[in-house]
């Protein structure tokens, strides 16, 4: 019998779910009878990481601006902050039932790996800046446990972000140098350009724990070549998102879902661009949408490793996970 491939998912809302209603400790067809989401089919839960083989992942604190699907988000800091506290929180509580091991350091990592827990290996992973006072509040989220930031969702106070262009702010610039001070690794998930290039040039850390690629969509969610290949060069990862409308420029719900293929083809891309060697797994899975917009063929989250058998053999373990295990044992929490 051939042996699971470990998988490593650089992208996971678990907690931001947790609070919104989503026991994730159910199976997967007991959460969706009694699913509080409306409109979104749920495809993740403890039960389905474990199914799937992942082992470790990366997990987000995200604080939800106030917008017109969103009339209850932060309109400030003290809101984006409070949320991500509740949501670090809820992660301490899964850490105390055996559900979940924060993982802070590659060590760690490595231990967490050639043990027999069940527990899932979490690396918190901050998205959107906002929740962070300023660059002298960088501290007391490191002694929190978060390892990644990425500075930017939509716009934030710190960088232009998707569908808001923009360069880093004076307090960008701040906490992108003081996470390279600290270790603190820098998302370039949802960065727009302008804010990238400036980033980079103050040379923090440097990883995409999801995002496709712009050579096959407009806008600036996605990387360009150039910003790929910058990320690779920096001993980054890539992360592959598994959302129909970020495989397929135009696709709508109503339409069928994109083929897996789909995702197997910007895999492909960025492997011709900067290598195999930089290329993960970052599915986003229940990120704000649900088995509707996901690929056809992922039902529920045990499905991510169907993807495997559409890449070339010898790089299937490294997309997997061991690309992740490699950057996570050699940089996490490490200056």
């Amino acid at each position: 019998m051939t042996p699971r491939a470990l998988l490593i998912d650089g992208h996971l809302d678990l907690a931001m779910n947790a609070l919104a209603g989503r026991d994730l400790t159910l199976g997967l067809e007991a959460l969706r009878a009694r699913d509080p989401v409306t409109g979104q089919t749920a495809t993740v839960t403890f039960d389905e990481i474990r199914a799937a083989g992942t082992r470790v992942c990366f997990a987000t604190l995200f604080a939800l601006p106030q917008g017109p699907g969103s009339p209850g988000g932060y309109t400030d800091h003290a809101g984006a902050r409070a949320q991500a506290l509740a949501q670090l929180d809820q992660y301490r509580r899964w850490e105390d039932a055996g559900l979940v091991r924060l993982l802070r350091e590659g060590r760690e990592v490595e231990e967490h790996l050639a043990g027999g827990s069940g527990a899932l290996g979490v690396v918190l992973l901050m998205e959107g800046a906002d929740p962070v006072r300023g660059a002298d509040d960088l501290p007391f989220w490191v002694a929190s446990g978060v390892r990644v930031i990425g500075p930017a969702w939509g716009c934030t106070r710190y960088a232009g972000g998707t569908d808001a262009p923009g360069p880093l702010t004076a307090a960008g610039r701040d906490l992108v140098t003081a996470m390279r001070e600290l270790g603190v690794a820098l998302d370039a998930s949802h960065l727009d350009d302008a804010s990238f290039w400036e980033a980079l040039d103050l040379g923090p850390r440097l990883l995409a724990t999801h995002t496709n690629s712009r050579a096959f969509l407009p806008g600036n969610r996605h990387l360009t070549d150039a910003m790929a290949r910058a990320v690779a060069e920096r001993g980054g990862v890539i992360g592959l998102v598994f959302l129909s409308t970020f495989l397929q420029p135009g696709w709508e719900v109503g339409q069928d879902r994109v083929p897996l293929a789909g995702v197997a083809a910007h895999a492909r891309h960025y492997a011709e661009v900067v290598g195999w060697a930089s290329v993960g797994l970052g599915t986003d899975l229940d990120g704000g949408f649900g088995r509707e917009k996901a690929p056809s063929g992922i039902e529920r989250y045990r499905d991510v490793p169907r993807l495997l058998g559409l890449l070339p053999a010898e790089h299937r373990a490294g997309v997997a996970g061991e690309n992740w295990r490699r950057w996570l044992t050699r940089y996490l929490g490490t200056r």
